[in-house]
């Protein structure tokens, strides 16, 4: 059968692709940004990342809660570090990925997780309390993004993985400015994804559902029956954990997803298909 055998034209060699040599999940000697990443969430992502051999940098506003973030780190064996950031500051963001670049020589792996919630009737919000929301969901996302952007092209490309909600699906009426925030998540991260696959970089979105964390601690105290709720509606029975982001985190941003991109993948349990 040898004399069948062709060689690819050019335009087919084009399409072609060379096959990974490495561990499709492996990420020793990259770098990962996480915003948030000092608990909830954002700590499971660093660990996933972590234990895949990513060195994490753990950018947030609380000192000690950062630093024991940081040693939980260092403990599965790779370098990490706390950098102060105010994600409201766009100053403060520029300056997050700058820094991380000196301290840790590249950027690979951006995680926009930081974000907050206030819950009120939509005509109860004042300005003040929405752009505090919109500014610390969505434009630190933008601003992170696009300073990691030029970092993420020194090395030959990057992952982007921005933290959007179930809020980015449905609405509900205590959340106006969250939701708001977290659809933007989903169409900014479709619109940099179309944006930057020609610089290898690949922008998807992580929709969590009901997690526990310190914020829907916090929720469930301000609404009523939600923990029930949560639990007949998630076909999984049970509320989410950190630990159960670990596993996306590391697909996304390890080279198994290297053609996956401006996707939202819901992390729910099945809460976003139930009926």
């Amino acid at each position: 059968l040898a004399h069948h055998t062709r060689r690819p034209s050019s335009a087919t060699a084009n399409l072609q692709r060379e096959p990974h040599s490495m561990n499709l999940f492996d990420l020793k000697g990259k770098v990962a940004v996480v915003t948030g990443g000092n608990g909830g969430i954002g700590l499971g992502m660093a660990k996933g990342l972590a234990k895949a051999g990513a060195d994490i940098v753990v950018a947030g506003r609380d000192k000690a809660k950062s630093e024991a973030a940081v040693a939980e780190l260092k403990g599965l064996g790779v370098k990490s570090a706390f950098i102060a950031v105010d994600v409201e500051k766009e100053a403060s963001c520029r300056a997050l990925i700058t820094e991380s670049a000196k301290q840790f020589g590249r950027v690979d792996i951006l995680v926009n997780n930081a974000g907050i919630n206030i819950r009120k009737q939509p005509e109860d919000y004042t300005m003040e309390e929405w752009h505090k929301v919109l500014n610390t969901n969505l434009t630190s996302a933008f601003i992170c993004s696009q300073a990691a952007h030029p970092e993420m092209k020194k090395v030959g490309g990057g992952k982007v993985i921005n933290i959007g909600s179930m809020m980015s699906l449905f609405g509900a009426p205590y959340t106006t400015p969250y939701a708001t925030s977290k659809g933007g998540i989903v169409q900014m991260s479709r619109a940099l994804a179309t944006a930057w696959a020609k610089d290898n970089i690949q922008v998807n979105a992580v929709l969590p559902g009901w997690i526990d964390t310190a914020l829907t601690k916090r929720a469930r105290l301000d609404v009523p029956q939600l923990h029930d709720d949560v639990l007949r509606r998630t076909p999984a029975g049970r509320w989410g954990v950190p630990d159960d982001f670990e596993g996306i985190a590391v697909f996304l941003a390890s080279p198994a997803s290297d053609f996956v991109t401006g996707t939202a993948i819901p992390v729910c349990g099945g809460f976003s298909i139930r009926g």
